[in-house]
């Protein structure tokens, strides 16, 4: 397979509420074949990903809660989470409440994640934080109710606000977290220059819809 370490980062994305089934069909196909991470999926696709990849089970079932603006109740969150997963997906994507934090009402952050970490069952959650919204000291406090509350990733954008990863948030976030917390770069992901810039400021993981390109582009790239 191409680059394997490369592609085993990355949670090939069909977010687009145009999509249909026969895209949700091509993007597991494709992600089978490069043997990317996950597919991303929003939750009405969830059982078609997940049946189109019942046999390849390295290529887990992702999808999105309170997506893309986080600013539905905790308890919406969680009882979208626990459908998902009775669904089959294999991980979570998760908005934090962006207008809460920024008031500095970080017990309800913390609770808001932790309800969609309870109600996912000890599937993987990454919380998306909207780093382009944000300050860096909010993006700090952030990524530190995160982990508090017991998500296993941080990750930057929705990709459908105003700005998506930069090299200097993905390095904040994965100093913030330290070694033990994930660090997911999503948002004008779009090259194999891209993705290495993100993986070299810290990113273990990286949300594109062009998988694909990225994994070609990287084909001859001895380093990697």
């Amino acid at each position: 397979m191409n680059n394997p370490s490369i592609a085993s980062k990355i949670d090939h994305t069909l977010l687009k509420p145009e999509a249909r089934k026969e895209d949700i069909l091509k993007l597991a196909a494709e992600a089978a074949e490069y043997g990317f991470a996950s597919v991303c999926v929003n939750p009405f696709w969830v059982k078609t990903a997940a049946e189109a990849l019942k046999d390849t089970p390295n290529v887990k079932v992702c999808t999105v809660i309170g997506f893309p603006l986080g600013a539905c109740h905790p308890e919406v969150k969680a009882f979208e989470t626990a459908q998902a997963v009775q669904d089959g997906a294999g991980e979570i994507d998760m908005v934090i409440n962006i207008g809460a934090l920024k008031d500095g009402d970080d017990a309800l952050v913390e609770r808001d994640i932790n309800g969609v970490v309870k109600a996912a069952g000890g599937k993987l959650v990454k919380v998306i934080i909207e780093t382009c919204l944000l300050t860096k000291e909010e993006i700090e406090r952030a990524c530190r109710l995160s982990v508090s509350a017991g998500a296993h990733f941080v990750k930057t954008s929705t990709g459908f606000s105003k700005g998506g990863a930069t090299v200097e948030d993905v390095a904040l976030m994965a100093k913030t977290v330290g070694p033990g917390i994930g660090v997911k770069a999503s948002g004008g992901v779009r090259t194999a220059e891209d993705a290495l810039s993100m993986i070299k400021a810290g990113a273990t993981r990286i949300g594109t819809s062009g998988g694909v390109a990225i994994a070609q582009g990287l084909r001859n790239d001895s380093e990697y």
